[in-house]
């Protein structure tokens, strides 16, 4: 039997004694991926989780806060992952989800997901940063409605246990620590984690696809644009959370542009780590800072936030998808030339 993250860490998260709404989610991998010169890769597997990316951490915490303090609803802006997870956790906990999406700009597995576990799906005309405020002044004016988006404390604090993790399976805080930023809350709450526990905190880079990389460039973005739908967010909402986060601890935000962001897609899937776009993002920055030479010599964790399942339109731009069409009694005979050629 697998204990869900409340459970595993109730001492760590400051609950109030309630019961816990959960899916058995955490415990995710951390493979040891390369050894590249005097750093020792891990890529934490996050698209292990119960709905296939990390939400599922923040998720579990939220809604079983959120059902605690007696809403009979919650409700998120998303670009996917999030609406995905809230969706299940909700009806995990006997919740009605509300998810308002951006009109077009969310991949469509993820929409399949979040309306298969039972969520009722709104869009309106705009970006991510609009629907957040749309549904931020909905949950300000209801009090049977629980906002379950990052910008929620709980979230972050049930974010945090992907450091607990970490440090539990490295007996140690890693040197240098890369992740994908979107909203900025994620990097905050891995930040706060390590710095909770006391074992010490690693060098933390942030990274954003180019055409959306608002913590890059300083400021505010009105008009994004990346084939990373997950991070594709102008205005993240938890950005000063995310600079205290890089500043704390010498770090770096790196943006990369889209086309390396699928040969990183490609490069992960062929080594067995099929990822979406926001993940791979994240590994192409890994790679990017190394031959920069800006890594801390030492254990490296990269954080891949999500399974590639979410977002698979993205690898049929070069995967080969179309099979071979061979007669079967010459399948040996074509087997034989494929693997000399």
């Amino acid at each position: 039997m697998t204990n869900g993250l409340i459970t595993r860490y109730h001492n760590w998260l400051g609950l109030p004694a309630l019961t816990p709404v959960t899916l058995g989610e955490g415990a995710t991998p951390l493979v040891h991926w390369a050894d590249w010169d005097t750093h020792r890769i891990w890529l934490k597997l996050e698209g292990c989780n119960p709905t296939g990316s990390f939400k599922d951490r923040g998720m579990t915490v939220a809604v079983s806060h959120a059902k605690h303090e007696g809403a009979s609803a919650v409700i998120c802006a998303s670009t996917g992952n999030t609406a995905a997870s809230a969706a299940a956790y909700a009806g995990r906990g006997g919740l009605k989800a509300f998810v308002v999406i951006p009109n077009g700009q969310v991949a469509l597995p993820k929409m399949i997901q979040a309306s298969a576990y039972g969520a009722i799906i709104l869009a309106i005309e705009g970006n991510f940063d609009q629907a957040l405020t749309a549904v931020r002044n909905v949950a300000e004016t209801e009090d049977w409605i629980a906002l379950v988006n990052s910008v929620n404390p709980w979230r972050l604090r049930g974010q945090e246990t992907g450091a607990y993790e970490i440090l539990d399976d490295l007996g140690h805080a890693p040197a240098g620590f890369v992740l994908p930023v979107g909203n900025a809350g994620n990097i905050s709450a891995y930040f706060h984690g390590f710095r909770r526990r006391g074992q010490g905190l690693p060098q933390m880079f942030g990274i954003q696809a180019q055409g959306s990389d608002p913590l890059v460039q300083g400021h505010d973005m009105d008009d994004v644009s990346t084939i990373a739908s997950a991070i594709r967010i102008g205005k993240p909402a938890s950005a000063h959370l995310a600079r205290e986060a890089v500043a704390a601890t010498r770090g770096q935000f790196r943006s990369v542009p889209d086309a390396d962001i699928l040969h990183a897609q490609r490069e992960l899937a062929h080594g067995g780590v099929f990822v979406e776009p926001a993940s791979a993002a994240a590994y192409a920055g890994l790679k990017m800072l190394y031959q920069e030479g800006r890594l801390p010599d030492g254990d490296i964790v990269g954080i891949l936030t999500g399974n590639g399942l979410k977002d698979s339109t993205t690898a049929g731009l070069w995967a080969k998808v179309e099979p071979q069409v061979v007669p079967g009694e010459s399948l040996l005979d074509a087997i034989s030339d494929l693997m000399t050629h």
